[in-house]
């Protein structure tokens, strides 16, 4: 062993230029212990990567669900709100419906005074306007076959100048509001075998 500028060495071996491989010079570490390193932290990033995007995925999901549901309990508030005003205002037009029946029976009757006649048509003509326009119509009856949705048989009839289960007389005018029926018309019915 022979000692070159006080390093000791072995007989053939250079010190200087036998380090062990993969053994950086300057740091003494091991570059193979940092590429695996390198390779399990790129991997668990990798999983990290993948297990948000699904927690993104699942929150994205639940959002659409939750404002889907928002949106559908709007729309039945907004339904129901709808049936409950078409619901009061037909309890308030059944009200109304009698002071119609007193104004038709007015009109019936023969008066000498042709103003008041006039005045009493003009006052019905307004209130039949005014419900009109709360969408309140009058079930057609007189020469219609009798249906029992929107009519009420008071009476039947033996005729021969009309259909059978034809309406021949209207006792009491029905009304609609909107689709639903407020009340069915009083009518009377032809009764005639002999002529369908």
């Amino acid at each position: 062993m022979g000692k070159t500028n006080g390093k000791t060495e072995a007989p053939g071996i250079d010190l200087e230029h036998e380090l062990p491989a993969g053994e950086d010079r300057e740091t003494g570490t091991r570059q193979g212990a940092q590429e695996t390193t390198s390779v399990g932290t790129d991997a668990g990033i990798s999983n990290e990567l993948e297990k948000l995007k699904a927690e993104r995925d699942s929150l994205h999901d639940r959002l659409a669900r939750a404002q889907a549901e928002f949106e559908n309990a709007r729309r039945r508030a907004a339904k129901e709100q709808q049936e409950f005003r078409d619901f009061a205002l037909s309890d308030a037009i059944k009200t109304l419906l009698p002071v119609m029946d007193s104004f038709e029976r007015a009109m019936q009757v023969k008066s000498e005074s042709g103003d008041f006649r006039s005045g009493v048509e003009l006052i019905h003509k307004q209130l039949q306007d005014a419900l009109g326009k709360l969408g309140v119509q009058p079930v057609a009856a007189k020469g219609q076959p009798f249906d029992p949705r929107f009519h009420e048989a008071i009476e039947m009839v033996e005729t021969s100048e009309a259909p059978d289960h034809t309406v021949i007389d209207e006792l009491q005018r029905g009304y609609k509001l909107k689709d639903r029926l407020l009340r069915p018309s009083m009518v009377r019915v032809a009764k005639n075998p002999g002529r369908e």
